[in-house]
């Protein structure tokens, strides 16, 4: 309280005693897989498809990466963090660089002249090498060209870049900020524009011998799991809160290319499950394995995979999408455009709606077009299936997690808890050290209630009343002097979330008028 010694009028700002509870965020993607360049192992938020572009490279042939992430963005996905992984170095270290690469010895000489500008590493860089490529698209501009900035085996800069003063991206200019190179004109030279090359900068090691095409070396499922202390693989996705789901689509590349086996798929598919089940806010987005038929996916599902999971959804079959690296249509693990259908339908309906009935936009076709029969066979064991329907496009025609507890059968529902749990966590920060007693008691009931009440008149929650729909308990009841005593807040919050009409059930009958006619 203050003190007050001199006689006056005193204004003071009271505290509110409502603090309101905001939601949370549900339509974060995490990607793993293989990408052209960019960081290893560095968790990096992309918001659309040009940023991925600029730090990871274009569509990739042989990776699913780069097509996943244009699905999930062009069917609603609004931020994703990209974990790029694999190596692009060749087996042999003593390889000499490409694309006329100098060693370092002979790039610390002079700087190195790159069509009219002289590019130099910054004072105290080392191992800085920059490559320079044509510029994204069919037909680019002719003073436009990309430097990918590398230091050791990462791309740590890159510059869509012009040779005009006049534009935005002129190189001078944009290179003023970075801290590995600095750029300037020759006013002498030809501003021509450089095309795949590759050169080293002063105190720069030689460039990678693969010139960045972003092949790999054989890897195993270590290197998609990675380490949580070195926050490699899925490790590093731990430190990022709001991840709200997680797909893996180059499992499936690097095993059509026998990198790892069918035991391999499932070991880092089973990976992927344990991080959201340990993390307990986020849902993994698994695919099957390429080229079975419904009966092949069911045996698989039953007797080679048997995940039980609250924690994750599968799909079959893949998607057909079409290929800019390779200018033809190509199949695709569905994952990614998954992902982006569930941020679409959180945005448009809720996390409560199950993102299910929903078109797939940019599916051309599917691996496989499966009968009502065949998903007969694929629903029950909780394979959520796509399927084609005559004038109404592509759509997931399924909506159930990988669980055997009928209490987490439905997606919506397992996402909506993550949703609820996430947002009171967060929400409630504030009651950490506070006097616990009835007046802190009061403040909890009374902010969760609220919340709860709005989600229910969104339509979250089951129940013609509120009352109906959650309850909040926080009183001395279920706060005893022994737990007051060891420090503790016990709130008990229970909700009736909304299920999915998954089967809907009109039963017609017939019945005839039976009024009879009474002879008079």
């Amino acid at each position: 309280m203050p003190t007050y010694l001199t006689p006056g009028v005193y204004v003071e700002e009271v505290q509110s005693g409502a603090r309101p509870i905001e939601g949370v965020g549900t339509a974060v993607a995490a990607f793993v897989g293989f990408a052209e360049n960019g960081p290893f192992h560095t968790p990096t938020l992309v918001t659309s498809w040009d940023q991925y572009t600029q730090t990871f490279g274009g569509f990739t042939e042989g990776a699913y990466l780069p097509l996943s992430v244009h699905g999930y963005f062009t069917n609603g996905g609004g931020a994703a963090y990209v974990v790029r992984i694999g190596d692009d170095r060749a087996d042999d270290g003593d390889a000499p660089p490409a694309g006329g690469g100098r060693t370092g010895a002979e790039a610390a000489t002079e700087p190195v002249a790159l069509g009219g500008f002289l590019v130099a590493a910054r004072p105290g860089v080392t191992g800085v090498s920059v490559e320079v490529t044509d510029a994204d698209g069919e037909n680019p501009p002719e003073d436009r060209f990309k430097v990918l900035v590398r230091q050791g085996d990462r791309v740590a800069e890159t510059y869509d870049a012009s040779t005009r003063k006049n534009v935005k991206g002129y190189l001078v200019n944009q290179a003023r900020a970075s801290k590995l190179i600095q750029v300037t004109e020759q006013q002498d030279a030809a501003q021509g524009r450089p095309v795949a090359q590759v050169l080293a900068v002063p105190d720069a090691p030689a460039a990678p011998a693969t010139g960045g095409s972003g092949e790999v070396a054989r890897l195993g499922p270590a290197e998609y799991v990675g380490d949580a202390a070195a926050r490699t693989g899925f490790g590093g996705l731990e430190t990022i809160d709001e991840i709200t789901m997680v797909a893996v689509p180059d499992v499936m590349s690097a095993y059509q290319r026998g990198d790892i086996d069918a035991e391999g798929v499932r070991t880092v598919q089973l990976a992927v499950i344990s991080h959201c089940e340990q993390m307990g806010d986020r849902v993994a987005v698994l695919d099957t394995p390429p080229g079975l038929g419904a009966q092949e996916v069911r045996a698989w599902r039953n007797d080679e995979a048997g995940y039980d999971s609250r924690y994750a959804a599968l799909y079959y079959p893949w998607v057909r999408v079409f290929d800019p690296a390779t200018g033809r249509n190509t199949t695709v693990p569905p994952s990614g455009h998954i992902a982006g259908v569930w941020a679409r339908s959180d945005g448009e309906r809720g996390v409560h709606k199950a993102p299910a009935n929903e078109v797939i936009r940019g599916a051309v076709d599917l691996e496989l077009r499966l009968s009502k029969g065949e998903q007969d066979l694929l629903n029950p064991i909780g394979v959520n299936c796509v399927r084609a329907f005559p004038g109404r496009g592509i759509r997931i025609w399924g909506a159930r997690t990988l669980s055997s507890d009928p209490a987490w059968r439905y997606l919506n529902v397992r996402r909506l808890f993550n949703y609820l749990e996430e947002s009171i966590l967060l929400g409630t920060q504030w009651v950490v050290f506070e006097p616990n007693d009835d007046r802190l008691w009061s403040s909890i009931r009374r902010n969760v209630t609220a919340f709860l009440t709005e989600e229910w008149r969104r339509g979250a929650l089951f129940g013609r009343t509120a009352e109906e729909a959650f309850y909040v308990r926080c009183d001395r009841d279920n706060n005893p002097p022994e737990s007051i005593d060891q420090g503790r807040v016990i709130c008990e919050i229970g909700v009736s979330p909304v299920k999915p009409a998954e089967f809907v059930v009109f039963r017609l009958a017939q019945f005839s008028d039976s009024t009879s006619l009474v002879d008079e």
